[in-house]
């Protein structure tokens, strides 16, 4: 590749969305996590300039953000993804003596839990990485880990890991954060899907805090009495023996949560076949969502007729995608996605017939 700062040439940039297959409010408990990036992808076309500032055209929204790339850039709004990815950048010792100017367009249905923000934190680290002083490309692991710090982290929010990694690294992962984090590749030839936005909106932070809270107290209260007690060993059989020390609703929770745990490593058995059971995955993505829309209660009717629509009309399994109270759905249909696509549209959801794609890329251009 170019180098970009040899002169004044283009960077091209882009990452993915991405699809939570199994094991959806999971990352944040220490519980892996099976996720596909797909192919509707966030874009960042830009070059240097004279001065310290950056300058970021957003033509979706008709909007434009400007700040001085020089010393600790100070927040101005909530979740200010563009000034805290240069202030991550910045702790890990890279350098920006140019400004910049870019361009930001998405394909990416925006708060509808298909990792918009992530897929826009990575592109743009991804970005200012090779705009620094130190022109460096970055494993999709490193962009991964300061895209987390940048969306994450620096606003103290509850989500996981789970977006950034899939974004960056791209295809289908098995994320563990537990007890350090490691990402396998899967490769599965699992085809196409239709990714359906029901247009509600959802509150993301809210929903996160919430079911992440409700569980983690649970684990807290079992600890006290259980000290051996562990998310990751407990056997679901086994949950009758802490209902004493629960009430109904929060044995019920846990009941989920394990189950979704063990969802989720049947399908990484299934998916790591040679020869990959599409009835068996859709079977699997059902009994998610039962936990998903009956136990932790993040499912929506509307979203819940879109799922049963697809079905109907030929889908092997579907399942809401991402936080929940909104957004997304996905039906897993590899052989009738047109079909699939229209029903869901029946019942008022946009869709989009999708299909696994790759992480973060860049590319850099001889301007003209």
């Amino acid at each position: 590749m170019k180098n970009y700062n040899e002169s004044n040439n283009i960077l091209k940039v882009s990452s993915p969305g991405r699809v939570c297959l199994f094991g959806e409010h999971q990352d944040y408990l220490g519980l892996p996590v099976i996720a596909s990036a797909i192919s509707l992808r966030i874009y960042i076309d830009g070059s240097l300039k004279d001065g310290g500032e950056a300058v970021i055209h957003l033509p979706d929204i008709n909007d434009q953000e400007a700040f001085s790339l020089s010393g600790q850039i100070p927040y101005v709004k909530e979740r200010d993804y563009f000034r805290s990815s240069v202030n991550v950048m910045k702790k890990h010792g890279y350098t920006f003596s140019r400004g910049i100017e870019c361009t930001l367009r998405g394909e990416i249905p925006i708060n509808a839990g298909t990792s918009s923000s992530s897929a826009l934190v990575v592109t743009w680290i991804n970005f200012l990485a090779r705009a620094s002083d130190q022109s460096i490309g970055l494993s999709p692991e490193v962009i991964a880990q300061y895209a987390y710090e940048a969306e994450v982290l620096e606003f103290s929010e509850p989500g996981g890991m789970m977006d950034h990694y899939s974004t960056a690294v791209g295809g289908v992962i098995f994320l563990d954060t537990y007890p350090g984090t490691s990402v396998k590749e899967i490769s599965p030839n699992l085809g196409t899907f239709v990714l359906g936005n029901s247009g509600e909106p959802k509150d993301t932070k809210f929903v996160l805090a919430r079911v992440k809270n409700q569980i983690q107290r649970v684990v807290k209260e079992l600890k006290e009495s259980y000290s051996d007690f562990s998310l990751r060993s407990v056997g679901e059989d086994k949950i009758e023996k802490y209902a004493g020390k629960l009430t109904k609703e929060q044995v019920e929770l846990l009941r989920g949560t394990v189950k979704n745990r063990d969802l989720t490593w049947k399908a990484l058995s299934t998916l790591s076949q040679d020869h990959v059971d599409r009835s068996k995955v859709g079977e699997l993505m059902n009994e998610h969502q039962d936990v998903l829309r009956d136990i932790l209660k993040i499912s929506t009717p509307k979203i819940d007729r879109m799922i049963a629509a697809s079905l109907d009309a030929g889908a092997y399994g579907g399942k809401i995608n991402g936080s929940g109270g909104g957004g997304c759905m996905f039906a897993y249909a590899p052989e009738n996605a047109s079909e699939v696509k229209a029903a869901i549209e029946k019942e008022g959801g946009e869709a989009y017939i999708i299909s696994v794609a790759h992480g973060t890329r860049s590319d850099v251009m001889e301007a003209a």
